[in-house]
């Protein structure tokens, strides 16, 4: 490698391991405020509505619905609002079932995207407290009582769960496991530093005064859960997460419905960051501002300049052995291989290496523990950092595109 090209690697080895270093840190100067948040009782039940928007979710509404009237809540305090935006399969008959829950209302409109079914929603809502969960997902019956308790300080606005696959059954959703896992903890972290940039459609609550001061949800790119919150934080309004409030979801099955999602994601929140631009370096903002957004598109920008110097350096070396063949002829020669026990590989990138493999293999256990309180290592844990990063490589680029030159994303 040339001193460019090392310079931008040190670069990358660098800020990779200040963030899950500064993240861990912050972890454990509040890990003793933790076992004080999950002793929290309800003293208090304020009513709440969940809305559950739904487009063809005819194989899984019936299980997210069900999970809601399950929840362990006064009844007479829960509302729930199922919103049919515009369905063409089997849904709106499926879902015909509950209308003889008192505690279930049905609304049917044409089809507008999901911030409209959360509005039309919110247009009938009277309770207290407001929250959404995606007719892919499901609640256990406590989820709601872990999230409730955070709401008795005044000051905090929204709540947001920890998401988890359900029962992963393949490749692809094992990969996504491990990535929700590390979410939980990093969720958690940004909660610690008041940093939240996304309040999720499984099973984030908001105080109704939310949409009532700041206005309803918007189209924002196919991605209102990212608005609402960057919304909220540009008027300071606070968001924290509750870490043992599980929430599971089915994600996506396979590949290519993956990149799909993820491309939507990224786009998203790169397309609510310049929206939300003047947020960016404002102290009044604290961590958000300072630390959390610009983290996020310097990790971008290195990442797309350590992915050109390492095709650049791919291609030179093919190059190079184009040139040798063609001066002294191809001479074929399996690889030789020593293993010595008394030879270690100093090279600092290979330690650079294991140590932020290592670091993202202790947020992932970490991000279980908080959750679930379990630990273990599984086989799908090890291969999550090469597998994800090499799968990023194909939606950042994507996402990047489509925000650079306005192109649409779509849900399906």
């Amino acid at each position: 490698m040339d001193q460019l090209s090392n310079l931008t690697l040190y670069a990358t080895f660098f800020f990779a391991l200040y963030f899950e270093v500064f993240m861990l840190v912050n972890f454990f100067e509040k890990r003793s405020s933790l076992k004080t948040e999950e002793a929290r009782t309800l003293s208090v039940f304020p009513s709440i509505t969940i809305i559950v928007p739904v487009f063809n979710e005819e194989n899984t509404v019936t299980k997210t619905v069900f999970s809601l009237l399950k929840l362990d809540y006064p009844k007479d305090k829960l509302k729930i609002i199922i919103v049919d935006d515009g369905s063409t399969d089997r849904t709106p008959t499926v879902i015909k079932r509950f209308r003889s829950q008192r505690r279930v209302e049905i609304i049917r409109k044409s089809n507008g995207g999901k911030y409209t079914a959360l509005n039309a929603g919110l247009a009938v809502t009277t309770t207290d407290l407001v929250g959404c969960l995606d007719a892919d997902s499901f609640v256990p019956p406590d989820t709601l009582k872990k999230i409730i308790p955070y709401f008795e300080n005044e000051k905090t606005m929204a709540v947001t769960p920890a998401i988890k696959i359900h029962r992963p059954d393949g490749f692809i959703r094992h990969v996504q496991s491990n990535e929700y896992n590390l979410g939980i903890f990093m969720k958690k972290c940004f909660s610690i530093i008041g940093a939240i940039t996304v309040t999720p459609g499984p099973f984030s609550i908001f105080r109704k005064s939310v949409f009532d001061n700041l206005g309803l949800f918007r189209e924002a790119h196919n991605t209102e859960d990212l608005e609402i919150a960057m919304r909220m934080q540009k008027n300071l309004y606070r968001i924290t997460n509750a870490h043992t409030a599980v929430v599971y979801t089915t994600g996506p099955a396979t590949l290519h419905q993956l990149y799909r999602q993820r491309v939507r994601w990224i786009q998203g929140f790169l397309s609510n960051t310049i929206d939300y631009r003047s947020v960016f370096f404002k102290r009044e903002y604290g961590h958000l501002g300072l630390f959390a957004l610009p983290a996020a598109i310097i990790s971008i920008i290195l990442f797309f300049v350590s992915i050109i110097m390492i095709l650049r350096n791919v291609f030179n070396t093919i190059g190079n052995k184009i040139i040798e063949i063609q001066s002294v002829g191809l001479r074929w020669h399996w690889p030789k291989f020593e293993f010595d026990w008394f030879f270690l590989n100093t090279d600092s990138k290979v330690f650079l290496s294991i140590v932020l493999f290592s670091a993202t293999i202790i947020l992932i256990m970490y991000g279980r523990k908080i959750s679930e309180k379990k630990t273990g290592l599984s086989i799908h844990t090890l291969y999550f950092p090469f597998v994800y990063a090499f799968l990023s490589i194909i939606w950042l680029s994507r996402a990047v595109y489509a925000t650079a030159f306005s192109k649409e994303t779509r849900w399906r």
